[in-house]
């Protein structure tokens, strides 16, 4: 076993979490202790009461999740958000959160590893945000269909599909971009354009991104925020099981987006 203090120390040095810039409500690292040596570890994309309570099942007093407890801001301890912390302070389950150091990462990070489950191999950075690049580019020679096809059956396994802007059967691939999450946003689009990618796989984005896509000579695979967070919690997983020899368990909760 171990404590929580050793394996987030451990996690906040390999994901380099005090360097990276983010969104005020993510709160990277612990946000939530506990008082006991960690027996087991739960990984999830979310933390609801659907992941808690999967911990609980698990009997792991570790969740580590990429979007944390605390998403909503400043509110009052009523109502659900009441629900979640009773159950994970009545069970002695800690919470260690990863936002962008998570999606970022270049081994264990979400777009990373989505490029290589469509099998794309990255050869730069995209996505800008103040001083780091959360998402991955590179170049190739694949029909976007066969593409598009990929991320709908890792969509698929998952409970979400890949939808796309309109394309021709004959188009092929060949600069693209993914930002995992909400990653169409103007600012990636504008990139997408200075970069003359010609494809740009996300998680989702606004109805107005899927207008202006044709207008930049972009195809954008929106793959589900959900469905392409999934394995960066997972890489984690396996590296808390190989550096403190833990078990863990992916609790999987799909949103349907």
């Amino acid at each position: 076993m171990a404590t929580l203090q050793a394996i987030a120390e451990r996690l906040d040095a390999l994901l380099a979490t005090r360097d990276i810039p983010d969104y005020p409500p993510a709160v990277n690292g612990i946000q939530l202790e506990n008082r006991a040596e960690i027996r087991g570890v739960a990984v999830a994309v979310d933390c609801s009461q659907r992941t808690i309570d999967g911990a609980i099942a698990a009997d792991a007093n570790l969740l580590v999740v990429h979007h944390g407890l605390l998403w909503g801001g400043v509110q009052p301890i009523r109502g659900a958000f009441y629900d979640r912390l009773y159950r994970l302070l009545s069970h002695g389950i800690a919470v260690y959160s990863s936002h962008l150091p998570l999606d970022a990462h270049p081994e264990v990070g979400n777009n990373v590893l989505l490029a290589r489950e469509l099998g794309l191999e990255p050869t730069g950075g995209f996505a800008r945000f103040q001083s780091i690049e959360i998402g991955v580019r590179g170049e190739s020679q694949i029909r976007t269909g066969d593409l598009v096809a990929r991320a709908d059956a890792f969509a698929r396994r998952h409970g979400g599909q890949a939808i796309a802007t309109p394309f021709d059967d004959d188009r092929v691939t060949r600069r693209w971009g993914i930002c995992t999450g909400a990653g169409a946003s103007a600012d990636t689009l504008r990139e997408a354009a200075a970069l003359r990618l010609d494809t740009l796989i996300v998680g989702e984005g606004p109805h107005w991104t899927a207008v202006d896509a044709p207008e930049l000579g972009l195809v954008i695979v929106y793959a589900g925020h959900y469905a392409t967070e999934t394995l960066g919690v997972q890489a984690l997983g396996r590296w808390i099981e190989r550096e403190f020899a833990l078990p863990w368990r992916f609790v999987e909760a799909p949103t349907g987006l």
